[in-house]
């Protein structure tokens, strides 16, 4: 049953795309358990003071290291770093930071419309009800910042342009690889992510691969990298950019995880055109 009339305009607004998806898939559910109020979901800065009465060298090192010396690390744009974030903490379903960073990533020029599609397209990559939960708190940010539907992509767009000859590539790949153990997974592996997802005009590709790329790397999925680091680079990531998303990710997503990730950066680097990516 769709009960989304109930709940705040800028809670259906903000789910744009992502509600129609779960809707259109037979899968609409009740929305009161992700939906909190706004006193549950800060949106001020970290509070200093409260992190000095616990562990005063934790917030020594977020001000003085994280935010006034790795934000402003170069071969990233703030931009791109709070992609970069936010994908984090909606993959690895910790909301109670993410309105802080939602209203940096506005502030360093990420769309709403663009944070709307990150959230629909980690649906798929970290699971609903991890999207679910960012969507509760971006729609403290919206409510506060005036952020209306009009903003906001519509669930049915104009895809964009699909690489035929790629695409019948990897789907063909997949399908003699796993088509016999997982005939679903196929299907909608094709059909709603890489013909339809990926194309959304929303979040520019590159965009989309970093956040694909920072999701696996914030949950361990370390297999999946490979495939999405390449795609990312011929997206237009960078080596460089690349390279600074995993000192970015090491803070946010911790240093196992960077770690276990480094070494299939270093060979997919390894193996691209020299000239290319750099």
């Amino acid at each position: 049953m769709n009960n989304t009339a109930s709940k705040p305009a800028g809670f259906r607004q903000v789910h744009g795309a992502f509600l129609s998806m779960l809707c259109a898939s037979m899968f609409c559910v009740p929305l009161s358990a992700f939906a909190q109020s706004r006193s549950q979901v800060p949106s001020a800065k970290p509070p200093v003071k409260e992190i000095q009465m616990v562990a005063p060298a934790l917030e020594h090192y977020t001000q003085q290291l994280l935010l006034n010396d790795v934000w402003k690390r170069p071969d990233l744009s703030p931009r791109d770093r709070s992609i970069v974030t936010v994908a984090v903490l909606v993959a690895r379903n910790q909301p109670a930071e993410l309105a802080y960073y939602l209203n940096r990533a506005l502030d360093n020029g990420v769309k709403p419309g663009e944070l709307s599609e990150i959230i629909t397209h980690l649906a798929f990559y970290s699971g609903w009800p991890n999207a679910m939960a960012a969507v509760s708190a971006a729609q403290v940010v919206f409510a506060e910042r005036k952020i209306g539907a009009d903003q906001l992509p519509h669930a049915k767009v104009d895809l964009l342009p699909l690489d035929k000859e790629a695409e019948e590539k990897r789907a063909t790949s997949v399908e003699q690889n796993f088509g016999k153990v997982a005939p679903g997974v196929v299907k909608y592996t094709t059909e709603a992510l890489f013909r339809d997802l990926w194309l959304r005009p929303g979040l520019a590709p590159r965009d989309r691969s970093m956040v694909t790329v920072s999701a696996l790397v914030a949950t361990g999925q370390v297999a999946q990298i490979n495939y999405h680091l390449n795609r990312a680079m011929d997206n237009g990531l960078t080596e460089k950019q690349a390279g600074e998303m995993l000192t970015q990710l090491a803070f946010y997503a911790g240093w196992p995880n960077v770690f276990s990730a480094m070494p299939v950066f270093k060979e997919v680097f390894a193996n691209r055109p020299a000239a290319a990516g750099k």
